[in-house]
């Protein structure tokens, strides 16, 4: 049982007569994949006030980075914090008495879901309103921490708190470590902290991953619709800011494709050693839209098998760190226009990489690039384990 479910099962006694701003979108479902805002907009105990959403809309169906407007579903107001506005403002938060969040995160620091939490935590704490949050299942699994710390320095709204980029946390624990030590301040002298109540799960164990959990996927944004594209994601969707190599975005598998019109597999597969986790196979495919929009890529297929100790983040450097060693040419630094080489900056959380990466450094070094700071995460981390 999820937040949603639990919330559901003790006809919502704990938010009871309350005026409620819900933080959601389409993939906050009950176990019965009833869409969460329905449930609680249709209980007589409680007034949902208005809806607040992040990137990708309510019915998370916007391309990336595309402005998001503010709308009305189901009678009441819905307010876009991926527009003008990143953080609810006084009018949206002065309409509520607290802030109930459902959403489905993918566990991936990158991912925007999170970052937009962060903002509305702050706003909560600006105006002294209690949040409550309804306990997820990180769809990575709840043990396989991966991927180096985000630097200070580095913080943007694609890494928004030093955390790894694969945390195993879930979204309330995640939003307890952000309470407790004391992010929100920002490096600020001023004492931020919310008020801040978690509905836990039931039933849920660390080492699941989601197909044990018995929960339908909803899909999470376009490029996001099904499991393995979440895993796909968090192995190779930082290389897809360098703008190098296609992965599958104009397809109906994004993340789960790599190729080029001229991709030799049998010459790349001679310096990776991939992981059980994954299942690999050669094909072909002609993006919609994206990179190499039109034409017939040579590729392979990446499938993931049902797996307790998968690290996607380093599996995705192991990988391109073989297809460097054929296809040196597009690790040049002068092909990469600067926009994408701050994009991929900004989502490994470090300059380090993307150095290493272009100025050929050793693979055993690169992968120790890629671990920074995971030691002393897990010490923090031990701490906001519910």
């Amino acid at each position: 049982k999820t937040g949603i479910d639990v919330l559901q099962f003790s006809d919502f006694k704990e938010i009871a007569g309350k005026k409620i701003i819900l933080f959601t979108n389409s993939s906050a479902r009950n176990q019965n994949g009833e869409l969460s805002a329905e449930i609680l907009i249709k209980s007589p105990n409680i007034q949902i006030v208005s809806i607040i959403t992040p990137e990708h809309g309510f019915y998370a169906s916007a391309s990336a980075g595309e402005k998001v407007a503010n709308e009305h579903l189901f009678g009441i107001p819905v307010y876009s914090l991926y527009s003008e506005i990143r953080k609810p403002n006084s009018k949206i938060i002065s309409e509520g008495d607290i802030i109930l969040v459902d959403i489905q995160d993918i566990g991936v620091r990158s991912y925007t879901y999170i970052s937009t939490l962060f903002k509305i935590m702050q706003a909560a704490a600006e105006n002294n309103k209690a949040i409550y949050i309804l306990d997820r299942p990180n769809p990575l699994g709840g043990e396989n921490i991966d991927g180096a710390v985000l630097e200070k320095g580095m913080e943007s709204f694609v890494g928004i708190v030093p955390i790894p980029y694969i945390h195993s946390l879930t979204i309330g624990e995640l939003a307890y470590m952000i309470n407790e030590e004391s992010w929100l301040n920002e490096g600020i002298n001023r004492n931020f902290k919310c008020e801040l109540n978690i509905i836990k799960m039931q039933g849920y164990e660390r080492k699941m991953i989601w197909e044990d959990t018995g929960l339908m996927w909803f899909p999470a944004s376009p490029n996001v619709p099904n499991i393995n594209s979440v895993r796909g994601l968090a192995m190779i969707g930082i290389f897809g800011e360098l703008g190098i190599i296609s992965i599958g975005i104009g397809t109906t598998t994004p993340f789960q494709l790599i190729g080029s019109p001229n991709f030799d597999w049998e010459k790349v597969n001679k310096f990776y050693n991939n992981s059980s986790c994954i299942s690999i196979s050669k094909t072909r495919y002609t993006p919609q839209f994206a990179m190499y929009s039109q034409k017939q890529i040579n590729g392979i297929f990446l499938n993931f098998n049902n797996c307790y100790e998968f690290k996607p983040f380093s599996e995705g450097i192991k990988l391109f760190l073989a297809i460097r060693s054929v296809y040196p040419e597009l690790f040049n630094s002068n092909n990469i226009k600067d926009n994408s080489k701050s994009m991929f900056q900004k989502v490994t959380g470090t300059n380090n990489l993307f150095n290493a990466f272009f100025n050929n450094i050793s693979s055993e070094n690169i992968l120790k690039i890629a671990q920074n700071g995971l030691d002393d995460f897990m010490k923090l981390r031990s701490k906001y384990l519910l």
